[in-house]
């Protein structure tokens, strides 16, 4: 016995360099040099082709047995492996226990707001929302992108490689296929740590967290408005532009945002999937049964900070507002003309299209406006 450990022993140590008095590991092949031995066995592996451990492990024929025997206690969940199951605790949980004591957690801080990251790529992209540049260009449509193309090209291309093994359904990214999954397993792992409400994803939860912070990162460079969402930004700049890129198959008309035009298409099938839980009164959209719910609650949760009048939606006091600022933000793309509201710049528009979309059931008049219309309607019904 000893004398094989003698051998090992000079073995060893004709591997072991010394590199700025520090030992290291030197492979004999190719003289790359290594801090642990076990690094470099594995290295030789790669370089010889051999494969050594073979399929009689534990934790491995689970892949092959789909036997999961480590459930989470919070959401269910269910893993192959232990070490999982602990990294997956620490998403409910919130606790990062691995620091660098070097550069810190996110050692990459954007020099103009003083964003941090964990990764350089994060924050070169990140910087790119800043100087507006848009690196990455598609040669099929022409539009640009501050990261590479490989998700967006899919469009174009149609391919959905990500499938659901439970429905079916297919997905052009595998983070829409993980998260498509927790509507059927109902898992929610990520916690608001204010007032405890859970999301099925990282990116939901930061934005719910806004509504605490007050935070609105996105601003409107026409009217200076922000906005707690990038998307809710881009919807909010077609107003200014008068882009309506969702249009109707059904009658033709188009919208800013493709919610408005799911909205609208109920319209033409009768669809109203949201039920008042008092009155039975139907919707056919989630933010309508919300304002028609505090009816009965008599909630009026939106305050004005200058006057201190409350309204019970968000955009009626956004509205409101303007009456105290003077803002106009809807400007028309024909005459230069701005006004207060959405509705306001519709009924302008009509003046240059010469639309009248609203027409007298009696006599068959038309109107640009709806309230013309109303106030005809009474020269017919009056006695």
């Amino acid at each position: 016995m000893s004398y094989v450990r003698n051998v090992k022993d000079i073995l060893l140590r004709e591997e072991m360099t010394k590199e700025g008095g520090k030992l290291s590991y030197c492979c004999d092949i190719c003289k790359k040099s290594f801090s642990r031995r076990g690094n470099l066995t594995t290295h030789k592996c790669i370089s010889t082709g051999e494969k050594p451990y073979h399929c009689s492990l534990t934790a491995h024929k689970r892949l092959h047995t789909g036997k999961k025997p480590y459930h989470c206690d919070v959401c269910g969940k269910s893993f192959n492996h232990k070490g999982s199951l602990t990294t997956h605790i620490r998403l409910h949980t919130g606790e990062k226990p691995y620091h660098c004591n070097i550069c810190g957690e996110k050692p990459y801080s954007c020099d103009i707001c003083g964003k941090s990251f964990t990764e350089k790529g994060s924050l070169t992209t990140h910087k790119s929302l800043h100087t507006g540049k848009k690196s990455y260009h598609c040669d099929v449509c022409g539009k640009s992108f501050t990261e590479k193309l490989t998700i967006h090209k899919r469009i174009h291309t149609g391919k959905k490689p990500y499938h659901c093994d439970i429905c079916g359904n297919s997905f052009t990214e595998k983070g829409s296929l993980t998260a498509h999954k927790r509507l059927h397993t109902g898992e929610k792992p990520y916690y608001c740590d204010i007032c405890g409400k859970s999301f099925t994803q990282k990116g939901s939860l930061t934005k719910h967290k806004r509504i605490h912070t007050g935070e609105k990162p996105y601003q409107c460079d026409i009217c200076g408005k922000s906005f707690t969402e990038k998307g809710s930004l881009t919807t909010h700049v077609r107003l200014h532009t008068g882009e309506k890129p969702y249009h109707c198959n059904i009658c033709g008309k188009s919208f800013s945002g493709s919610s408005d035009l799911i909205i609208h298409i109920r319209i033409h099938t009768g669809e109203k999937p949201y039920h008042c839980d008092i009155c039975g009164k139907s919707f056919s959209s989630n933010s309508y049964l919300i304002s028609h719910t505090r009816i009965h609650t008599q909630e009026n949760p939106y305050q004005c900070d200058i006057c201190g009048k409350s309204f019970s939606h968000n955009k009626t006091l956004d509205n409101h507002r303007r009456i105290h600022t003077g803002e106009k933000p809807y400007l028309c793309n024909i005459c230069g003309k701005s006004f207060s509201q959405n509705s306001s710049l519709t009924n302008h528009r009509r003046i240059h299209t010469g639309e009248k979309p609203y027409h007298c059931d009696i006599c068959g008049e038309l109107f640009s406006q709806k309230g013309h219309l109303s106030t005809h309607v009474n020269i017919h019904t009056q006695v």
